[in-house]
């Protein structure tokens, strides 16, 4: 089940109204029909105001089974899972998120692979929501905004940032980037 169709379930099983959940999340009634209906995919920001309004975890958008085992993604699996931003052209046309660990229930962290495509988005919005995460560059060079400050970094830096202050990534030069992102969200 894909994340818009998820966000239907439980809205309808928690009796919110579309408009209510539109409310809360601050997004129009019109853009949240359109993540439910799979037209636009949410960006991670929005799916995390929707977990938040719902009472779910982020993950329960992204999980595909129970798990509580230990879970392993092989290189390459990353394609197969959900790419859940590049589809809203008009936030976040330049990222696209690629879960590594849906199968994995009860989890507190969402690691991601995030692939940057070059230039800045037609829209820019930087991101700001409860928790932490941690970005480390696999590949290319990546600049940060975080709050007031600009940061580059390249093959093998890392920043841990406190996600409540606006923050976005760019790629730094004009060429693909991929970083793995790990989101902390507290219960």
């Amino acid at each position: 089940m894909q994340p818009g169709t998820k966000i239907q379930t439980l809205r309808e099983e928690k009796k919110i109204s579309i408009e209510e959940l539109a409310q809360a999340v601050h997004l129009d009634v019109e853009q949240l029909q359109k993540i439910e209906s799979e037209a636009v995919a949410p960006s991670l920001g929005v799916l995390i105001k929707v977990a938040r309004a719902l009472g779910v975890r982020l993950g329960t958008f992204l999980d595909d089974q129970l798990n509580t085992a230990a879970v392993i993604s092989r290189k390459g699996d990353e394609q197969a899972s959900v790419s859940m931003s590049n589809v809203e052209a008009s936030k976040h046309d330049k990222l696209a998120f690629f879960s590594l660990a849906r199968q994995k229930s009860d989890r507190h962290m969402e690691p991601f692979l995030v692939e940057i495509t070059p230039g800045k988005p037609t829209n820019p919005l930087a991101s700001t929501h409860e928790g932490e995460e941690f970005i480390y560059v696999l590949e290319g060079s990546v600049k940060v905004e975080y709050g007031k400050e600009e940061y580059i970094l390249n093959v093998g830096d890392s920043i841990y940032i406190d996600s409540v202050i606006k923050h976005q990534l760019f790629s730094a030069d004009n060429k693909v980037a991929r970083i793995l992102a790990v989101v902390y969200l507290p219960v």
